[in-house]
């Protein structure tokens, strides 16, 4: 849910003034993860103090500056202070640097991060996850007399991390070590950047449960893309907090000794939780997997080691992959907002999801990632989704397309719900995982719990290298592109459309649907015109926000395959507008609904020519009588429609499946102008992360 990002120049003389900017900017290309307060961590110089051996020499001092607010705000405090040189020369520097979402303790400066071990900032981290044995920590540093000052569950990390220092001075551990030893410790999902004055110029990395990668660049190409990683084994006695640390057990595997190999050359490291925050830096990243601890040391070495939890089978290297992400994806342009660009990006998205996978000269669906697996698909018990928020919305939306085509059942499961009820799961279940980020903290547990039941996992994700696309068995990835909005729009359609693909590819072998099947691949050809002809209708759809802005609630009425779009329309007024917004099936209008229609209540529509366009109309008549003002979103050949309608969208006809992509579209563009209208941040919205990493 937060953001991080740390910078690391090593022999690579850089002015503060590029390092903070350099901070900064990449807080920034993070701000969709958290947006109440960031802090930064860098170096400045402080004298020994007096008596000391060498009077006059330099002493590394770390200096802490936070800011609630968003970015801008801390920008603008860092660059108003007169107390450090802006020109100053660093041939080696490590700043860290964080963009918070709340999750303990309210958004202030104290709260925000980094959090430090103690006021002299010895050792300070940034932190994304959540610790779910913080209190025990805290409880058992309070006792060693620590003190504290913040609400957070971080602090107890650095605080730890100092207390364990201080144990060890006559044995000298580095700071890996000591990190490792604090992680070895902690319960719950993070993703932590280290920096100490006791070890300048080195950084000190650890994931487990939360997104995080590492950028390298150097001046010339290395000699190799592959990073070994040392296996570090603690005690088998169980994890204590007692007054002799755990020490770790160093079991190299092959290479050992070995690491990045820079040969004393300039490097740069940068790490973050988002590639979209070091693609503008290098295009060559490495992704941690859970329980990797990542270091540089003193002389710009990168070595992993990894803790070892009783798994088997580790992998013994971590790759170096080339991002394929361009800059320009995660500019505005000329739009004045993320969500605006992403919702105009779609007739392009959805042809970037089916590109090399659709041929519509031969009407064939190859899905590589899947290739090797749909012969155990076909003979599944049953297939089950699982997803939160929209990517839930989209399972929803292609359950009864792909319950047609298979003839199996399925199952759309929120993965919080899934995980409170331990559903069972069989060796012959199919599981489907679907998330835009890859990352999302239920439904990835979900995967964990599914996995080792013997069920074939599949992964439906947006961001290459995720834990979801890297934990399940095979997968699709949508290719819609980065999504910075944090309401998501294109990353929905393109979604809806790999799950019907995912439908059309399993009913391939089925003769009985090849009818149908060609006539939904026709229509998925058409798809990205009849998108643009239905972004047209934005001007219209701004009048029609100017008259609902004011309103206090409104109603998304659909059944059948649009049933989805009235969730995912209500979930886009809630998340931008922040008026209360409901969808309802219209099978359901007399069991409760009902009561709430009246002059007052503006009732969107959604009534499509279609196997349930019959019983939508049965609705609509209860809604008119009850003197309701139905606003119609409805095929642009239904010349009735206008004439019960107090507002009529005309959107073009496609198969009955796919119409939910068309459907969608006026919703979103109504959400964003009531949004703007109300003065609100679209980009991002209030409480709300883009990439939910905390259960």
């Amino acid at each position: 849910m937060c953001g991080i990002f740390a910078y690391l120049n090593f022999l690579l003389p850089r002015k503060r003034k590029f390092i903070l900017e350099t901070l900064v900017n990449g807080l920034k290309r993070l701000e969709y993860r958290g947006y109440d307060s960031a802090g930064v961590a860098f170096d400045v110089q402080g004298h020994m103090p007096s008596g000391d051996e060498g009077d006059n020499q330099q002493l590394l001092k770390i200096r802490l500056i936070k800011k609630q607010g968003k970015v801008n705000a801390l920008n603008e405090e860092i660059f108003s202070q007169k107390d450090f040189e802006l020109d100053s020369e660093l041939s080696t520097h490590v700043g860290i640097a964080h963009t918070r979402w709340a999750t303990h303790g309210v958004p202030n400066e104290v709260n925000s991060h980094p959090q430090r071990s103690s006021t002299d900032n010895e050792f300070v981290v940034v932190h994304n996850g959540i610790i779910t044995n913080y209190k025990d920590i805290k409880l058992f540093l309070e006792e060693k007399g620590v003190k504290f000052e913040s609400d957070t569950d971080t602090e107890v990390i650095p605080k730890f991390l100092k207390y364990l220092y201080e144990l060890q001075l006559d044995t000298y551990p580095t700071f890996q070590e000591l990190v490792e030893q604090v992680v070895h410790n902690l319960d719950g999902a993070y993703a932590l950047v280290f920096k100490s004055s006791l070890f300048p110029g080195e950084v000190v990395a650890a994931r487990r449960g939360s997104p995080l990668l590492i950028g390298v660049k150097t001046g010339r190409k290395s000699q190799s893309d592959i990073i070994p990683v040392t296996i570090s084994e603690f005690s088998k006695g169980g994890r204590s907090l007692s007054a002799t640390p755990h020490k770790p057990l160093l079991t190299p595997t092959s290479g050992e000794g070995r690491s990045f190999d820079h040969q004393e050359m300039s490097m740069e490291y940068f790490f973050a939780s988002d590639a979209s925050a070091i693609i503008e830096h290098t295009n060559r990243v490495i992704y941690l997997e859970d329980d990797d601890v990542a270091a540089v040391d003193g002389t710009g070495r990168l070595s992993i080691h990894h803790l070892k939890q009783g798994e088997t089978d580790i992998p013994n290297s971590r790759e170096i992959h080339t991002l394929k992400m361009k800059l320009q994806e995660i500019m505005r342009g000329s739009y004045d907002y993320f969500m605006q660009k992403e919702i105009f990006e779609q007739p392009e998205s959805v042809v970037n999801t089916m590109r090399g996978r659709v041929n519509f000269d031969t009407e064939t669906i190859v899905l590589g990632g899947l290739k090797d697996h749909i012969s155990t698909m076909r003979r599944a018990r049953r297939l089950l989704f699982i997803a939160c928020g929209t990517s839930y919305h989209s399972t929803v939306a292609t359950r009864q397309l792909l319950e047609e085509l298979t003839e199996m059942p399925v199952m759309v499961e929120l993965a919080s719900d899934f995980l409170d009820r331990s559903v069972p799961i069989f060796r012959d279940d199919v599981v489907f995982f679907v998330s835009q980020s890859g990352e999302t903290a239920d439904t990835l547990n979900a995967l964990k719990y599914c996995k080792p039941r013997g069920a074939l996992c599949v992964g439906i994700t947006n961001t290459v290298g995720s834990s979801i696309s890297r934990e399940t068995h095979c997968g699709v990835h949508i290719n819609a592109g980065p999504e910075i909005g944090v309401a998501s729009t294109k990353a929905y359609t393109s979604q809806f459309i790999a799950l019907v693909m995912v439908g059309l590819v399993m009913s391939e072998d089925r003769i009985s649907m090849q009818a149908r099947r060609k006539a939904i691949i026709k229509d998925l050809q058409r798809l990205p015109g009849f998108i643009k002809e239905v972004l047209t209708l934005d001007g219209e759809i701004l009048k029609l926000a100017k008259s609902l802005y004011q309103e206090r609630s409104l109603i998304v009425m659909g059944r059948g395959y649009n049933f989805a779009t009235c969730l995912e329309g209500a979930l886009k007024i809630k998340e931008l507008t922040y008026l209360h917004s409901e969808g309802i099936l219209s099978g359901e209008l007399k069991h409760g609904p009902l009561a709430m229609i009246d002059t007052q209540m503006p009732v969107i529509m959604i009534i499509m020519k279609d196997g349930v366009y019959t019983k939508c109309i049965n609705a609509l008549e209860q809604v008119s009588a009850r003197a309701g003002r139905p606003i119609i979103i409805c095929d642009r050949d239904d010349t009735e429609m206008e004439k019960k309608a107090f507002h009529c969208l005309k959107i073009p006809k496609v198969a009955d499946c796919l119409q939910g992509i068309l459907t969608v579209l006026p919703l979103q563009l109504l959400s964003f102008h009531i949004a703007v209208l109300k003065g609100y941040d679209v980009d991002c919205p209030r409480h709300l992360a883009k990439s939910v990493t905390v259960e």
